[in-house]
């Protein structure tokens, strides 16, 4: 039997309900399969075909694909279903249910980002197959916040989901196309403990780390000179040496050294080339100094992403948005689904600077303009079924070129819009 979503305030309450932490320390990783059956529920009730896309080797984890209507292209409305871990001594208010005050809706999930999945099905509300000129897809995923497995699982499958995809991830409603890669690497050398009285007793790994972080910051430089994106507000790559370990007691030689990087790497940077430069630099360390050594990712990378500047649907969220697309420094699951054939934009109605804190919040001014722009983005490449190149889109066009700067009254922008493109 078909259940109809409650409305839009219940749905949210229930999802913010059910704790779905994914986590890489298995004491503190959750499954989300319970969260994607309610929302599979609810996609039944709304008429939309629901598939579930359980992940292989992990169980209680799952991607739910929903559609509505059918065909080649359509939008993807895209939104993971787990969130961070949460320190409960430092949360004020019950982090699984969601408190109203001073205009903000309070709990773990609220802003990154589970609100974006009720509000992409109210967006959708009312509408039936029969409505579709190209299909409308709602993509929930598992373990965005750990491993980007459900993400990966989408690649592996290699199964088109439409042709253009949004992201809701917290940018407070202002457009993002292109991101940095992140890789978080370990690297290692293992030398000789002995008898600090003696140095010719051991051969010190520590003293080794000392040389191999000259050439790594040697490295840096090189890459700084050669690459750079200015639409970065830190343009270049970057790398952290964040932290440091070696040996056991200072009357001892050090045998073991471990040194954990962070790069952030910009479009056009290839993830396995750049670890095997790191590689390169590390081992002709080791091998002059006789020490063993390995680098070792603390998890599978993630690429780059970026989507053409002349991209419809870049160029359709600036015009409903009054916002030029952006680049950030952190990553997302759209390098992923642009592996797939979808051209993404990052959007949502969140804001970055409460993800992953304590008391996070979205503000409830953020849920109506949320809305209309997600509808108008329906209609646009769903219902009047376009989803052509931008050339072909002189309103589109027209917007772009006169981006404001100030506040949007949303309502105006978005009247004018439709009535430029329909």
């Amino acid at each position: 039997m078909k259940h109809p979503a409650p409305p839009l305030r219940a749905m949210l309450d229930d999802l913010i309900a059910l704790p779905t932490v994914s986590s890489v320390k298995p004491e503190l990783n959750m499954g989300n399969r319970h969260l994607v059956d309610r929302l599979g529920e609810w996609l039944l009730g709304a008429g939309f075909r629901v598939e579930v896309m359980e992940l292989p080797n992990q169980p209680g984890k799952a991607n739910l694909i929903a559609t509505l209507g059918t065909g080649p292209g359509g939008l993807v409305l895209s939104g993971h279903t787990d969130t961070v871990p949460y320190d409960a001594g430092r949360w004020q208010r019950d982090p699984f249910e969601i408190t109203e005050e001073d205009g903000r809706l309070y709990g773990l999930g609220t802003s990154d980002m589970k609100s974006f999945l009720a509000l992409a099905l109210e967006a959708a509300r009312g509408l039936t197959a029969k409505d579709m000129q190209r299909p409308l897809t709602i993509l929930a995923t598992a373990d965005e916040e750990s491993s980007m497995s459900g993400a990966r699982a989408l690649v592996q499958a290699g199964r088109p989901l439409g042709r253009y995809a949004v992201i809701g991830e917290p940018t407070s409603l202002r457009p993002v196309r292109l991101h940095k890669g992140v890789m978080n690497e370990a690297v290692r050398l293992i030398g000789q403990p002995g008898h600090a009285s003696d140095p010719a007793l051991g051969n010190s790994a520590l003293e080794g780390m000392h040389e191999v972080m000259g050439e790594i910051l040697a490295w840096r430089r090189e890459l700084q000179e050669r690459h750079r994106h200015p639409a970065f507000a830190v343009p270049v790559p970057t790398i952290n040496l964040g932290h440091i370990h070696g040996g056991d007691n200072p009357n001892r030689i050090c045998g073991d050294c471990e040194l954990l990087l962070d790069l952030r790497v910009l479009p056009g940077l290839s993830v396995d080339e750049l670890r095997a430069q790191l590689s390169a630099r590390v081992a002709r360390v080791a091998e002059r100094r006789g020490l063993g050594w390995r680098v070792t990712p603390l998890f599978e990378s993630i690429p780059p992403a970026e989507t053409p500047a002349t991209s419809a649907i870049v160029q359709a969220s600036e015009a409903l948005t009054g916002h030029a697309a952006e680049a950030v420094g952190f990553g997302t699951e759209a390098p992923f689904l642009n592996q797939i054939g979808l051209e993404t934009v990052i959007l949502g109605p969140g804001n970055l600077a409460q993800a992953h804190q304590p008391d996070e919040y979205l503000e409830m001014a953020r849920i109506p303009p949320t809305l209309d722009l997600l509808r108008a983005l329906i209609r646009r490449f769903c219902l009047d079924g376009r989803g052509l190149r931008p050339h072909q889109e002189p309103g589109v066009r027209r917007h772009r070129k006169n981006i404001p700067t100030r506040p949007v009254n949303y309502s105006r922008l978005l009247g004018s819009y439709l009535v430029s493109v329909t």
